[in-house]
């Protein structure tokens, strides 16, 4: 930017006067007072090139001033307060300087220079690119206007790669080509609306908000940067006060199609959101899952507010009892939001009433970890004692009964089962099958001697570890526990009565 700038431009001596005609009175005296002046601009201009040297440009500024005040037909004037402007980061009244001084003399190189350099920091890389290819035809060795040349097809280059790439939804790679491009032209408004307007799409609202709200202390009425302060809200699940800064884009700029778009649709997903919220509230589920439907479909863009509405939809699904669906919606939302505690929760619940303990224990360990309230480690806990009682084994199953059998039922349903798998039944299989239900009626045994026993069945039923407790079950005799149940030694046995026949005889 310095060389823009540059060094402050020397005036060249006027050309002699004409000698005054004798008789022509108080010629001596306006010509006096013309150069008086003139000498007067010069030394302010003497006086801002020091103070532009020590790069105190506001004072600069000054002087620079009151030299075209007092010679407001030089050029180089205005081009030396337009280097002191750009200095200063005020582009567009510097670019107006600029544009001055070389309508005073087209010749002004320095003039050209600093008029592109102001277009080019603005971001107007075209106009920029005429104004050194102007400087080049009148110095074509000048190496500033080559190098700021370079500069602005540069820009140019990523402007194009950025358009296509916004077109692509590659908003990652249109931050990038921002950065680059913002770094010729820091000035430019637009380049940072663009970039400030993907990174909201990238999900990055602290930075996006940050762009935006620099852009608004210096323009509190750009609709752009208005409409992008409301997509921050809007895609954090801020609706209303969105909507606010939309239809303060559209009152600064009423053809502003994205704030415009973007109104309507945080309009319409506000009303289908209160209104599934309301079915379900009423207990009409099914208009609340499709209402919630409704909504989905509005803008799929919107992660926060969209992962609301899966897990509002797998509430309803759950409530009719589409418990798979349920926690289908739940992990959508997951996915759009990996920090929404609410969906982890339901999906949690939804595990846990179709059994699936271990993915239940992993949702409420994420839960816990986040937030380590009671409420919390309680249905950790409950879910870890769950998942403790299906890797055991299931008695019940085992013996074929229900939860809340009878002590009879057990009775019967071992009697049964126990007899079907007694090793004696079975001394004429092969190897193999004789192992498989050699194992089966130890298990019925324990099964047994578990479910019959009142308290070992509660310390069971509780999840407690039955060994943890001194049961060793595997060193109690199944065989044993027959004997007893069927009334002793010799008071049972079976017989053959042909191949694969088999009757019981009792003592």
């Amino acid at each position: 930017m310095a060389a823009a700038g540059g060094d402050c431009d020397v005036i060249m001596a006027p050309a002699a006067a004409p000698v005054p005609h004798p008789e022509a009175p108080g010629m001596f005296d306006d010509e006096d007072e013309e150069a008086g002046t003139r000498r007067e601009a010069e030394s302010f201009k003497e006086q801002g090139n020091a103070f532009y040297a020590k790069k105190d440009y506001n004072e600069a500024y000054n002087y620079y001033t009151k030299a075209i005040d007092a010679c407001p037909s030089n050029a180089s004037y205005y081009g030396n307060r337009a280097a002191t402007l750009m200095m200063l980061g005020k582009f567009r009244e510097a670019l107006g300087d600029a544009q001055q001084s070389i309508r005073m003399d087209d010749s002004f190189v320095r003039g050209h220079l600093r008029e592109g350099k102001c277009h080019l920091c603005l971001g107007n890389a075209m106009a920029a690119s005429r104004c050194f290819q102007r400087a080049l035809e009148l110095d074509h060795k000048n190496a500033q206007a080559q190098q700021e040349l370079n500069n602005a097809r540069t820009v140019l280059e990523y402007e194009k790669i950025a358009e296509a790439d916004f077109e692509k939804r590659d908003f990652r790679k249109v931050v990038f080509c921002m950065d680059r491009a913002l770094e010729f032209a820091p000035a430019c408004h637009r380049f940072k609306i663009l970039k400030a307007e993907c990174l909201a799409l990238l999900g990055r609202y602290p930075e996006a908000q940050s762009v935006a709200s620099d852009i608004l202390r210096i323009d509190a009425t750009n609709a752009d940067a208005l409409y992008v302060r409301g997509l921050c809200l809007y895609y954090e699940d801020c609706i209303e006060k969105a909507v606010q800064f939309f239809v303060q884009a559209l009152r600064m700029a009423p053809d502003h199609d994205k704030a415009c778009i973007a109104c309507r649709n945080a309009k319409a997903l506000k009303a289908k959101k209160d209104d599934g919220n309301k079915a379900f509230k009423e207990g009409n589920y099914q208009l609340a899952f499709d209402l919630y439907t409704e909504a989905l479909a509005i803008d799929p863009n919107n992660r926060k507010t969209n992962a609301k509405l899966y897990c509002n939809r797998g509430t309803v699904n759950s409530k009719l009892r589409k418990l798979d669906e349920a926690i289908e919606d739940c992990t959508n939302a997951i996915r759009l939001d990996d920090t929404y505690i609410k969906a982890y929760l339901r999906r949690a619940q939804c595990y846990m009433d179709t059994e699936q303990f271990e993915e239940a224990v992993r949702d409420y360990e994420k839960v816990y970890q986040t937030e380590k309230t009671k409420e919390h480690k309680q249905l950790l806990k409950n879910a870890q004692l769950e998942l403790k009682k299906i890797k055991r084994k299931d008695y019940y199953k085992i013996l074929g009964v229900d939860k809340n059998a009878s002590e009879d039922e057990i009775k019967k349903a071992y009697r049964k089962r126990a007899l079907m798998h007694h090793p004696d039944r079975h001394s004429s299989a092969s190897v193999e099958i004789q192992k498989e239900e050699e194992k089966k009626f130890k298990e019925v045994g324990e099964a047994f001697t578990i479910l019959s026993d009142p308290k070992k069945k509660a310390r069971y039923d509780s999840g407690q570890d039955l060994e943890e407790d001194g049961m060793n079950m595997g060193d109690f005799d199944a065989n044993n526990i027959f004997k007893a149940f069927f009334g002793g030694p010799g008071g049972f046995s079976f017989e053959a009565s042909g191949p694969g026949n088999f009757f019981f005889q009792f003592g």
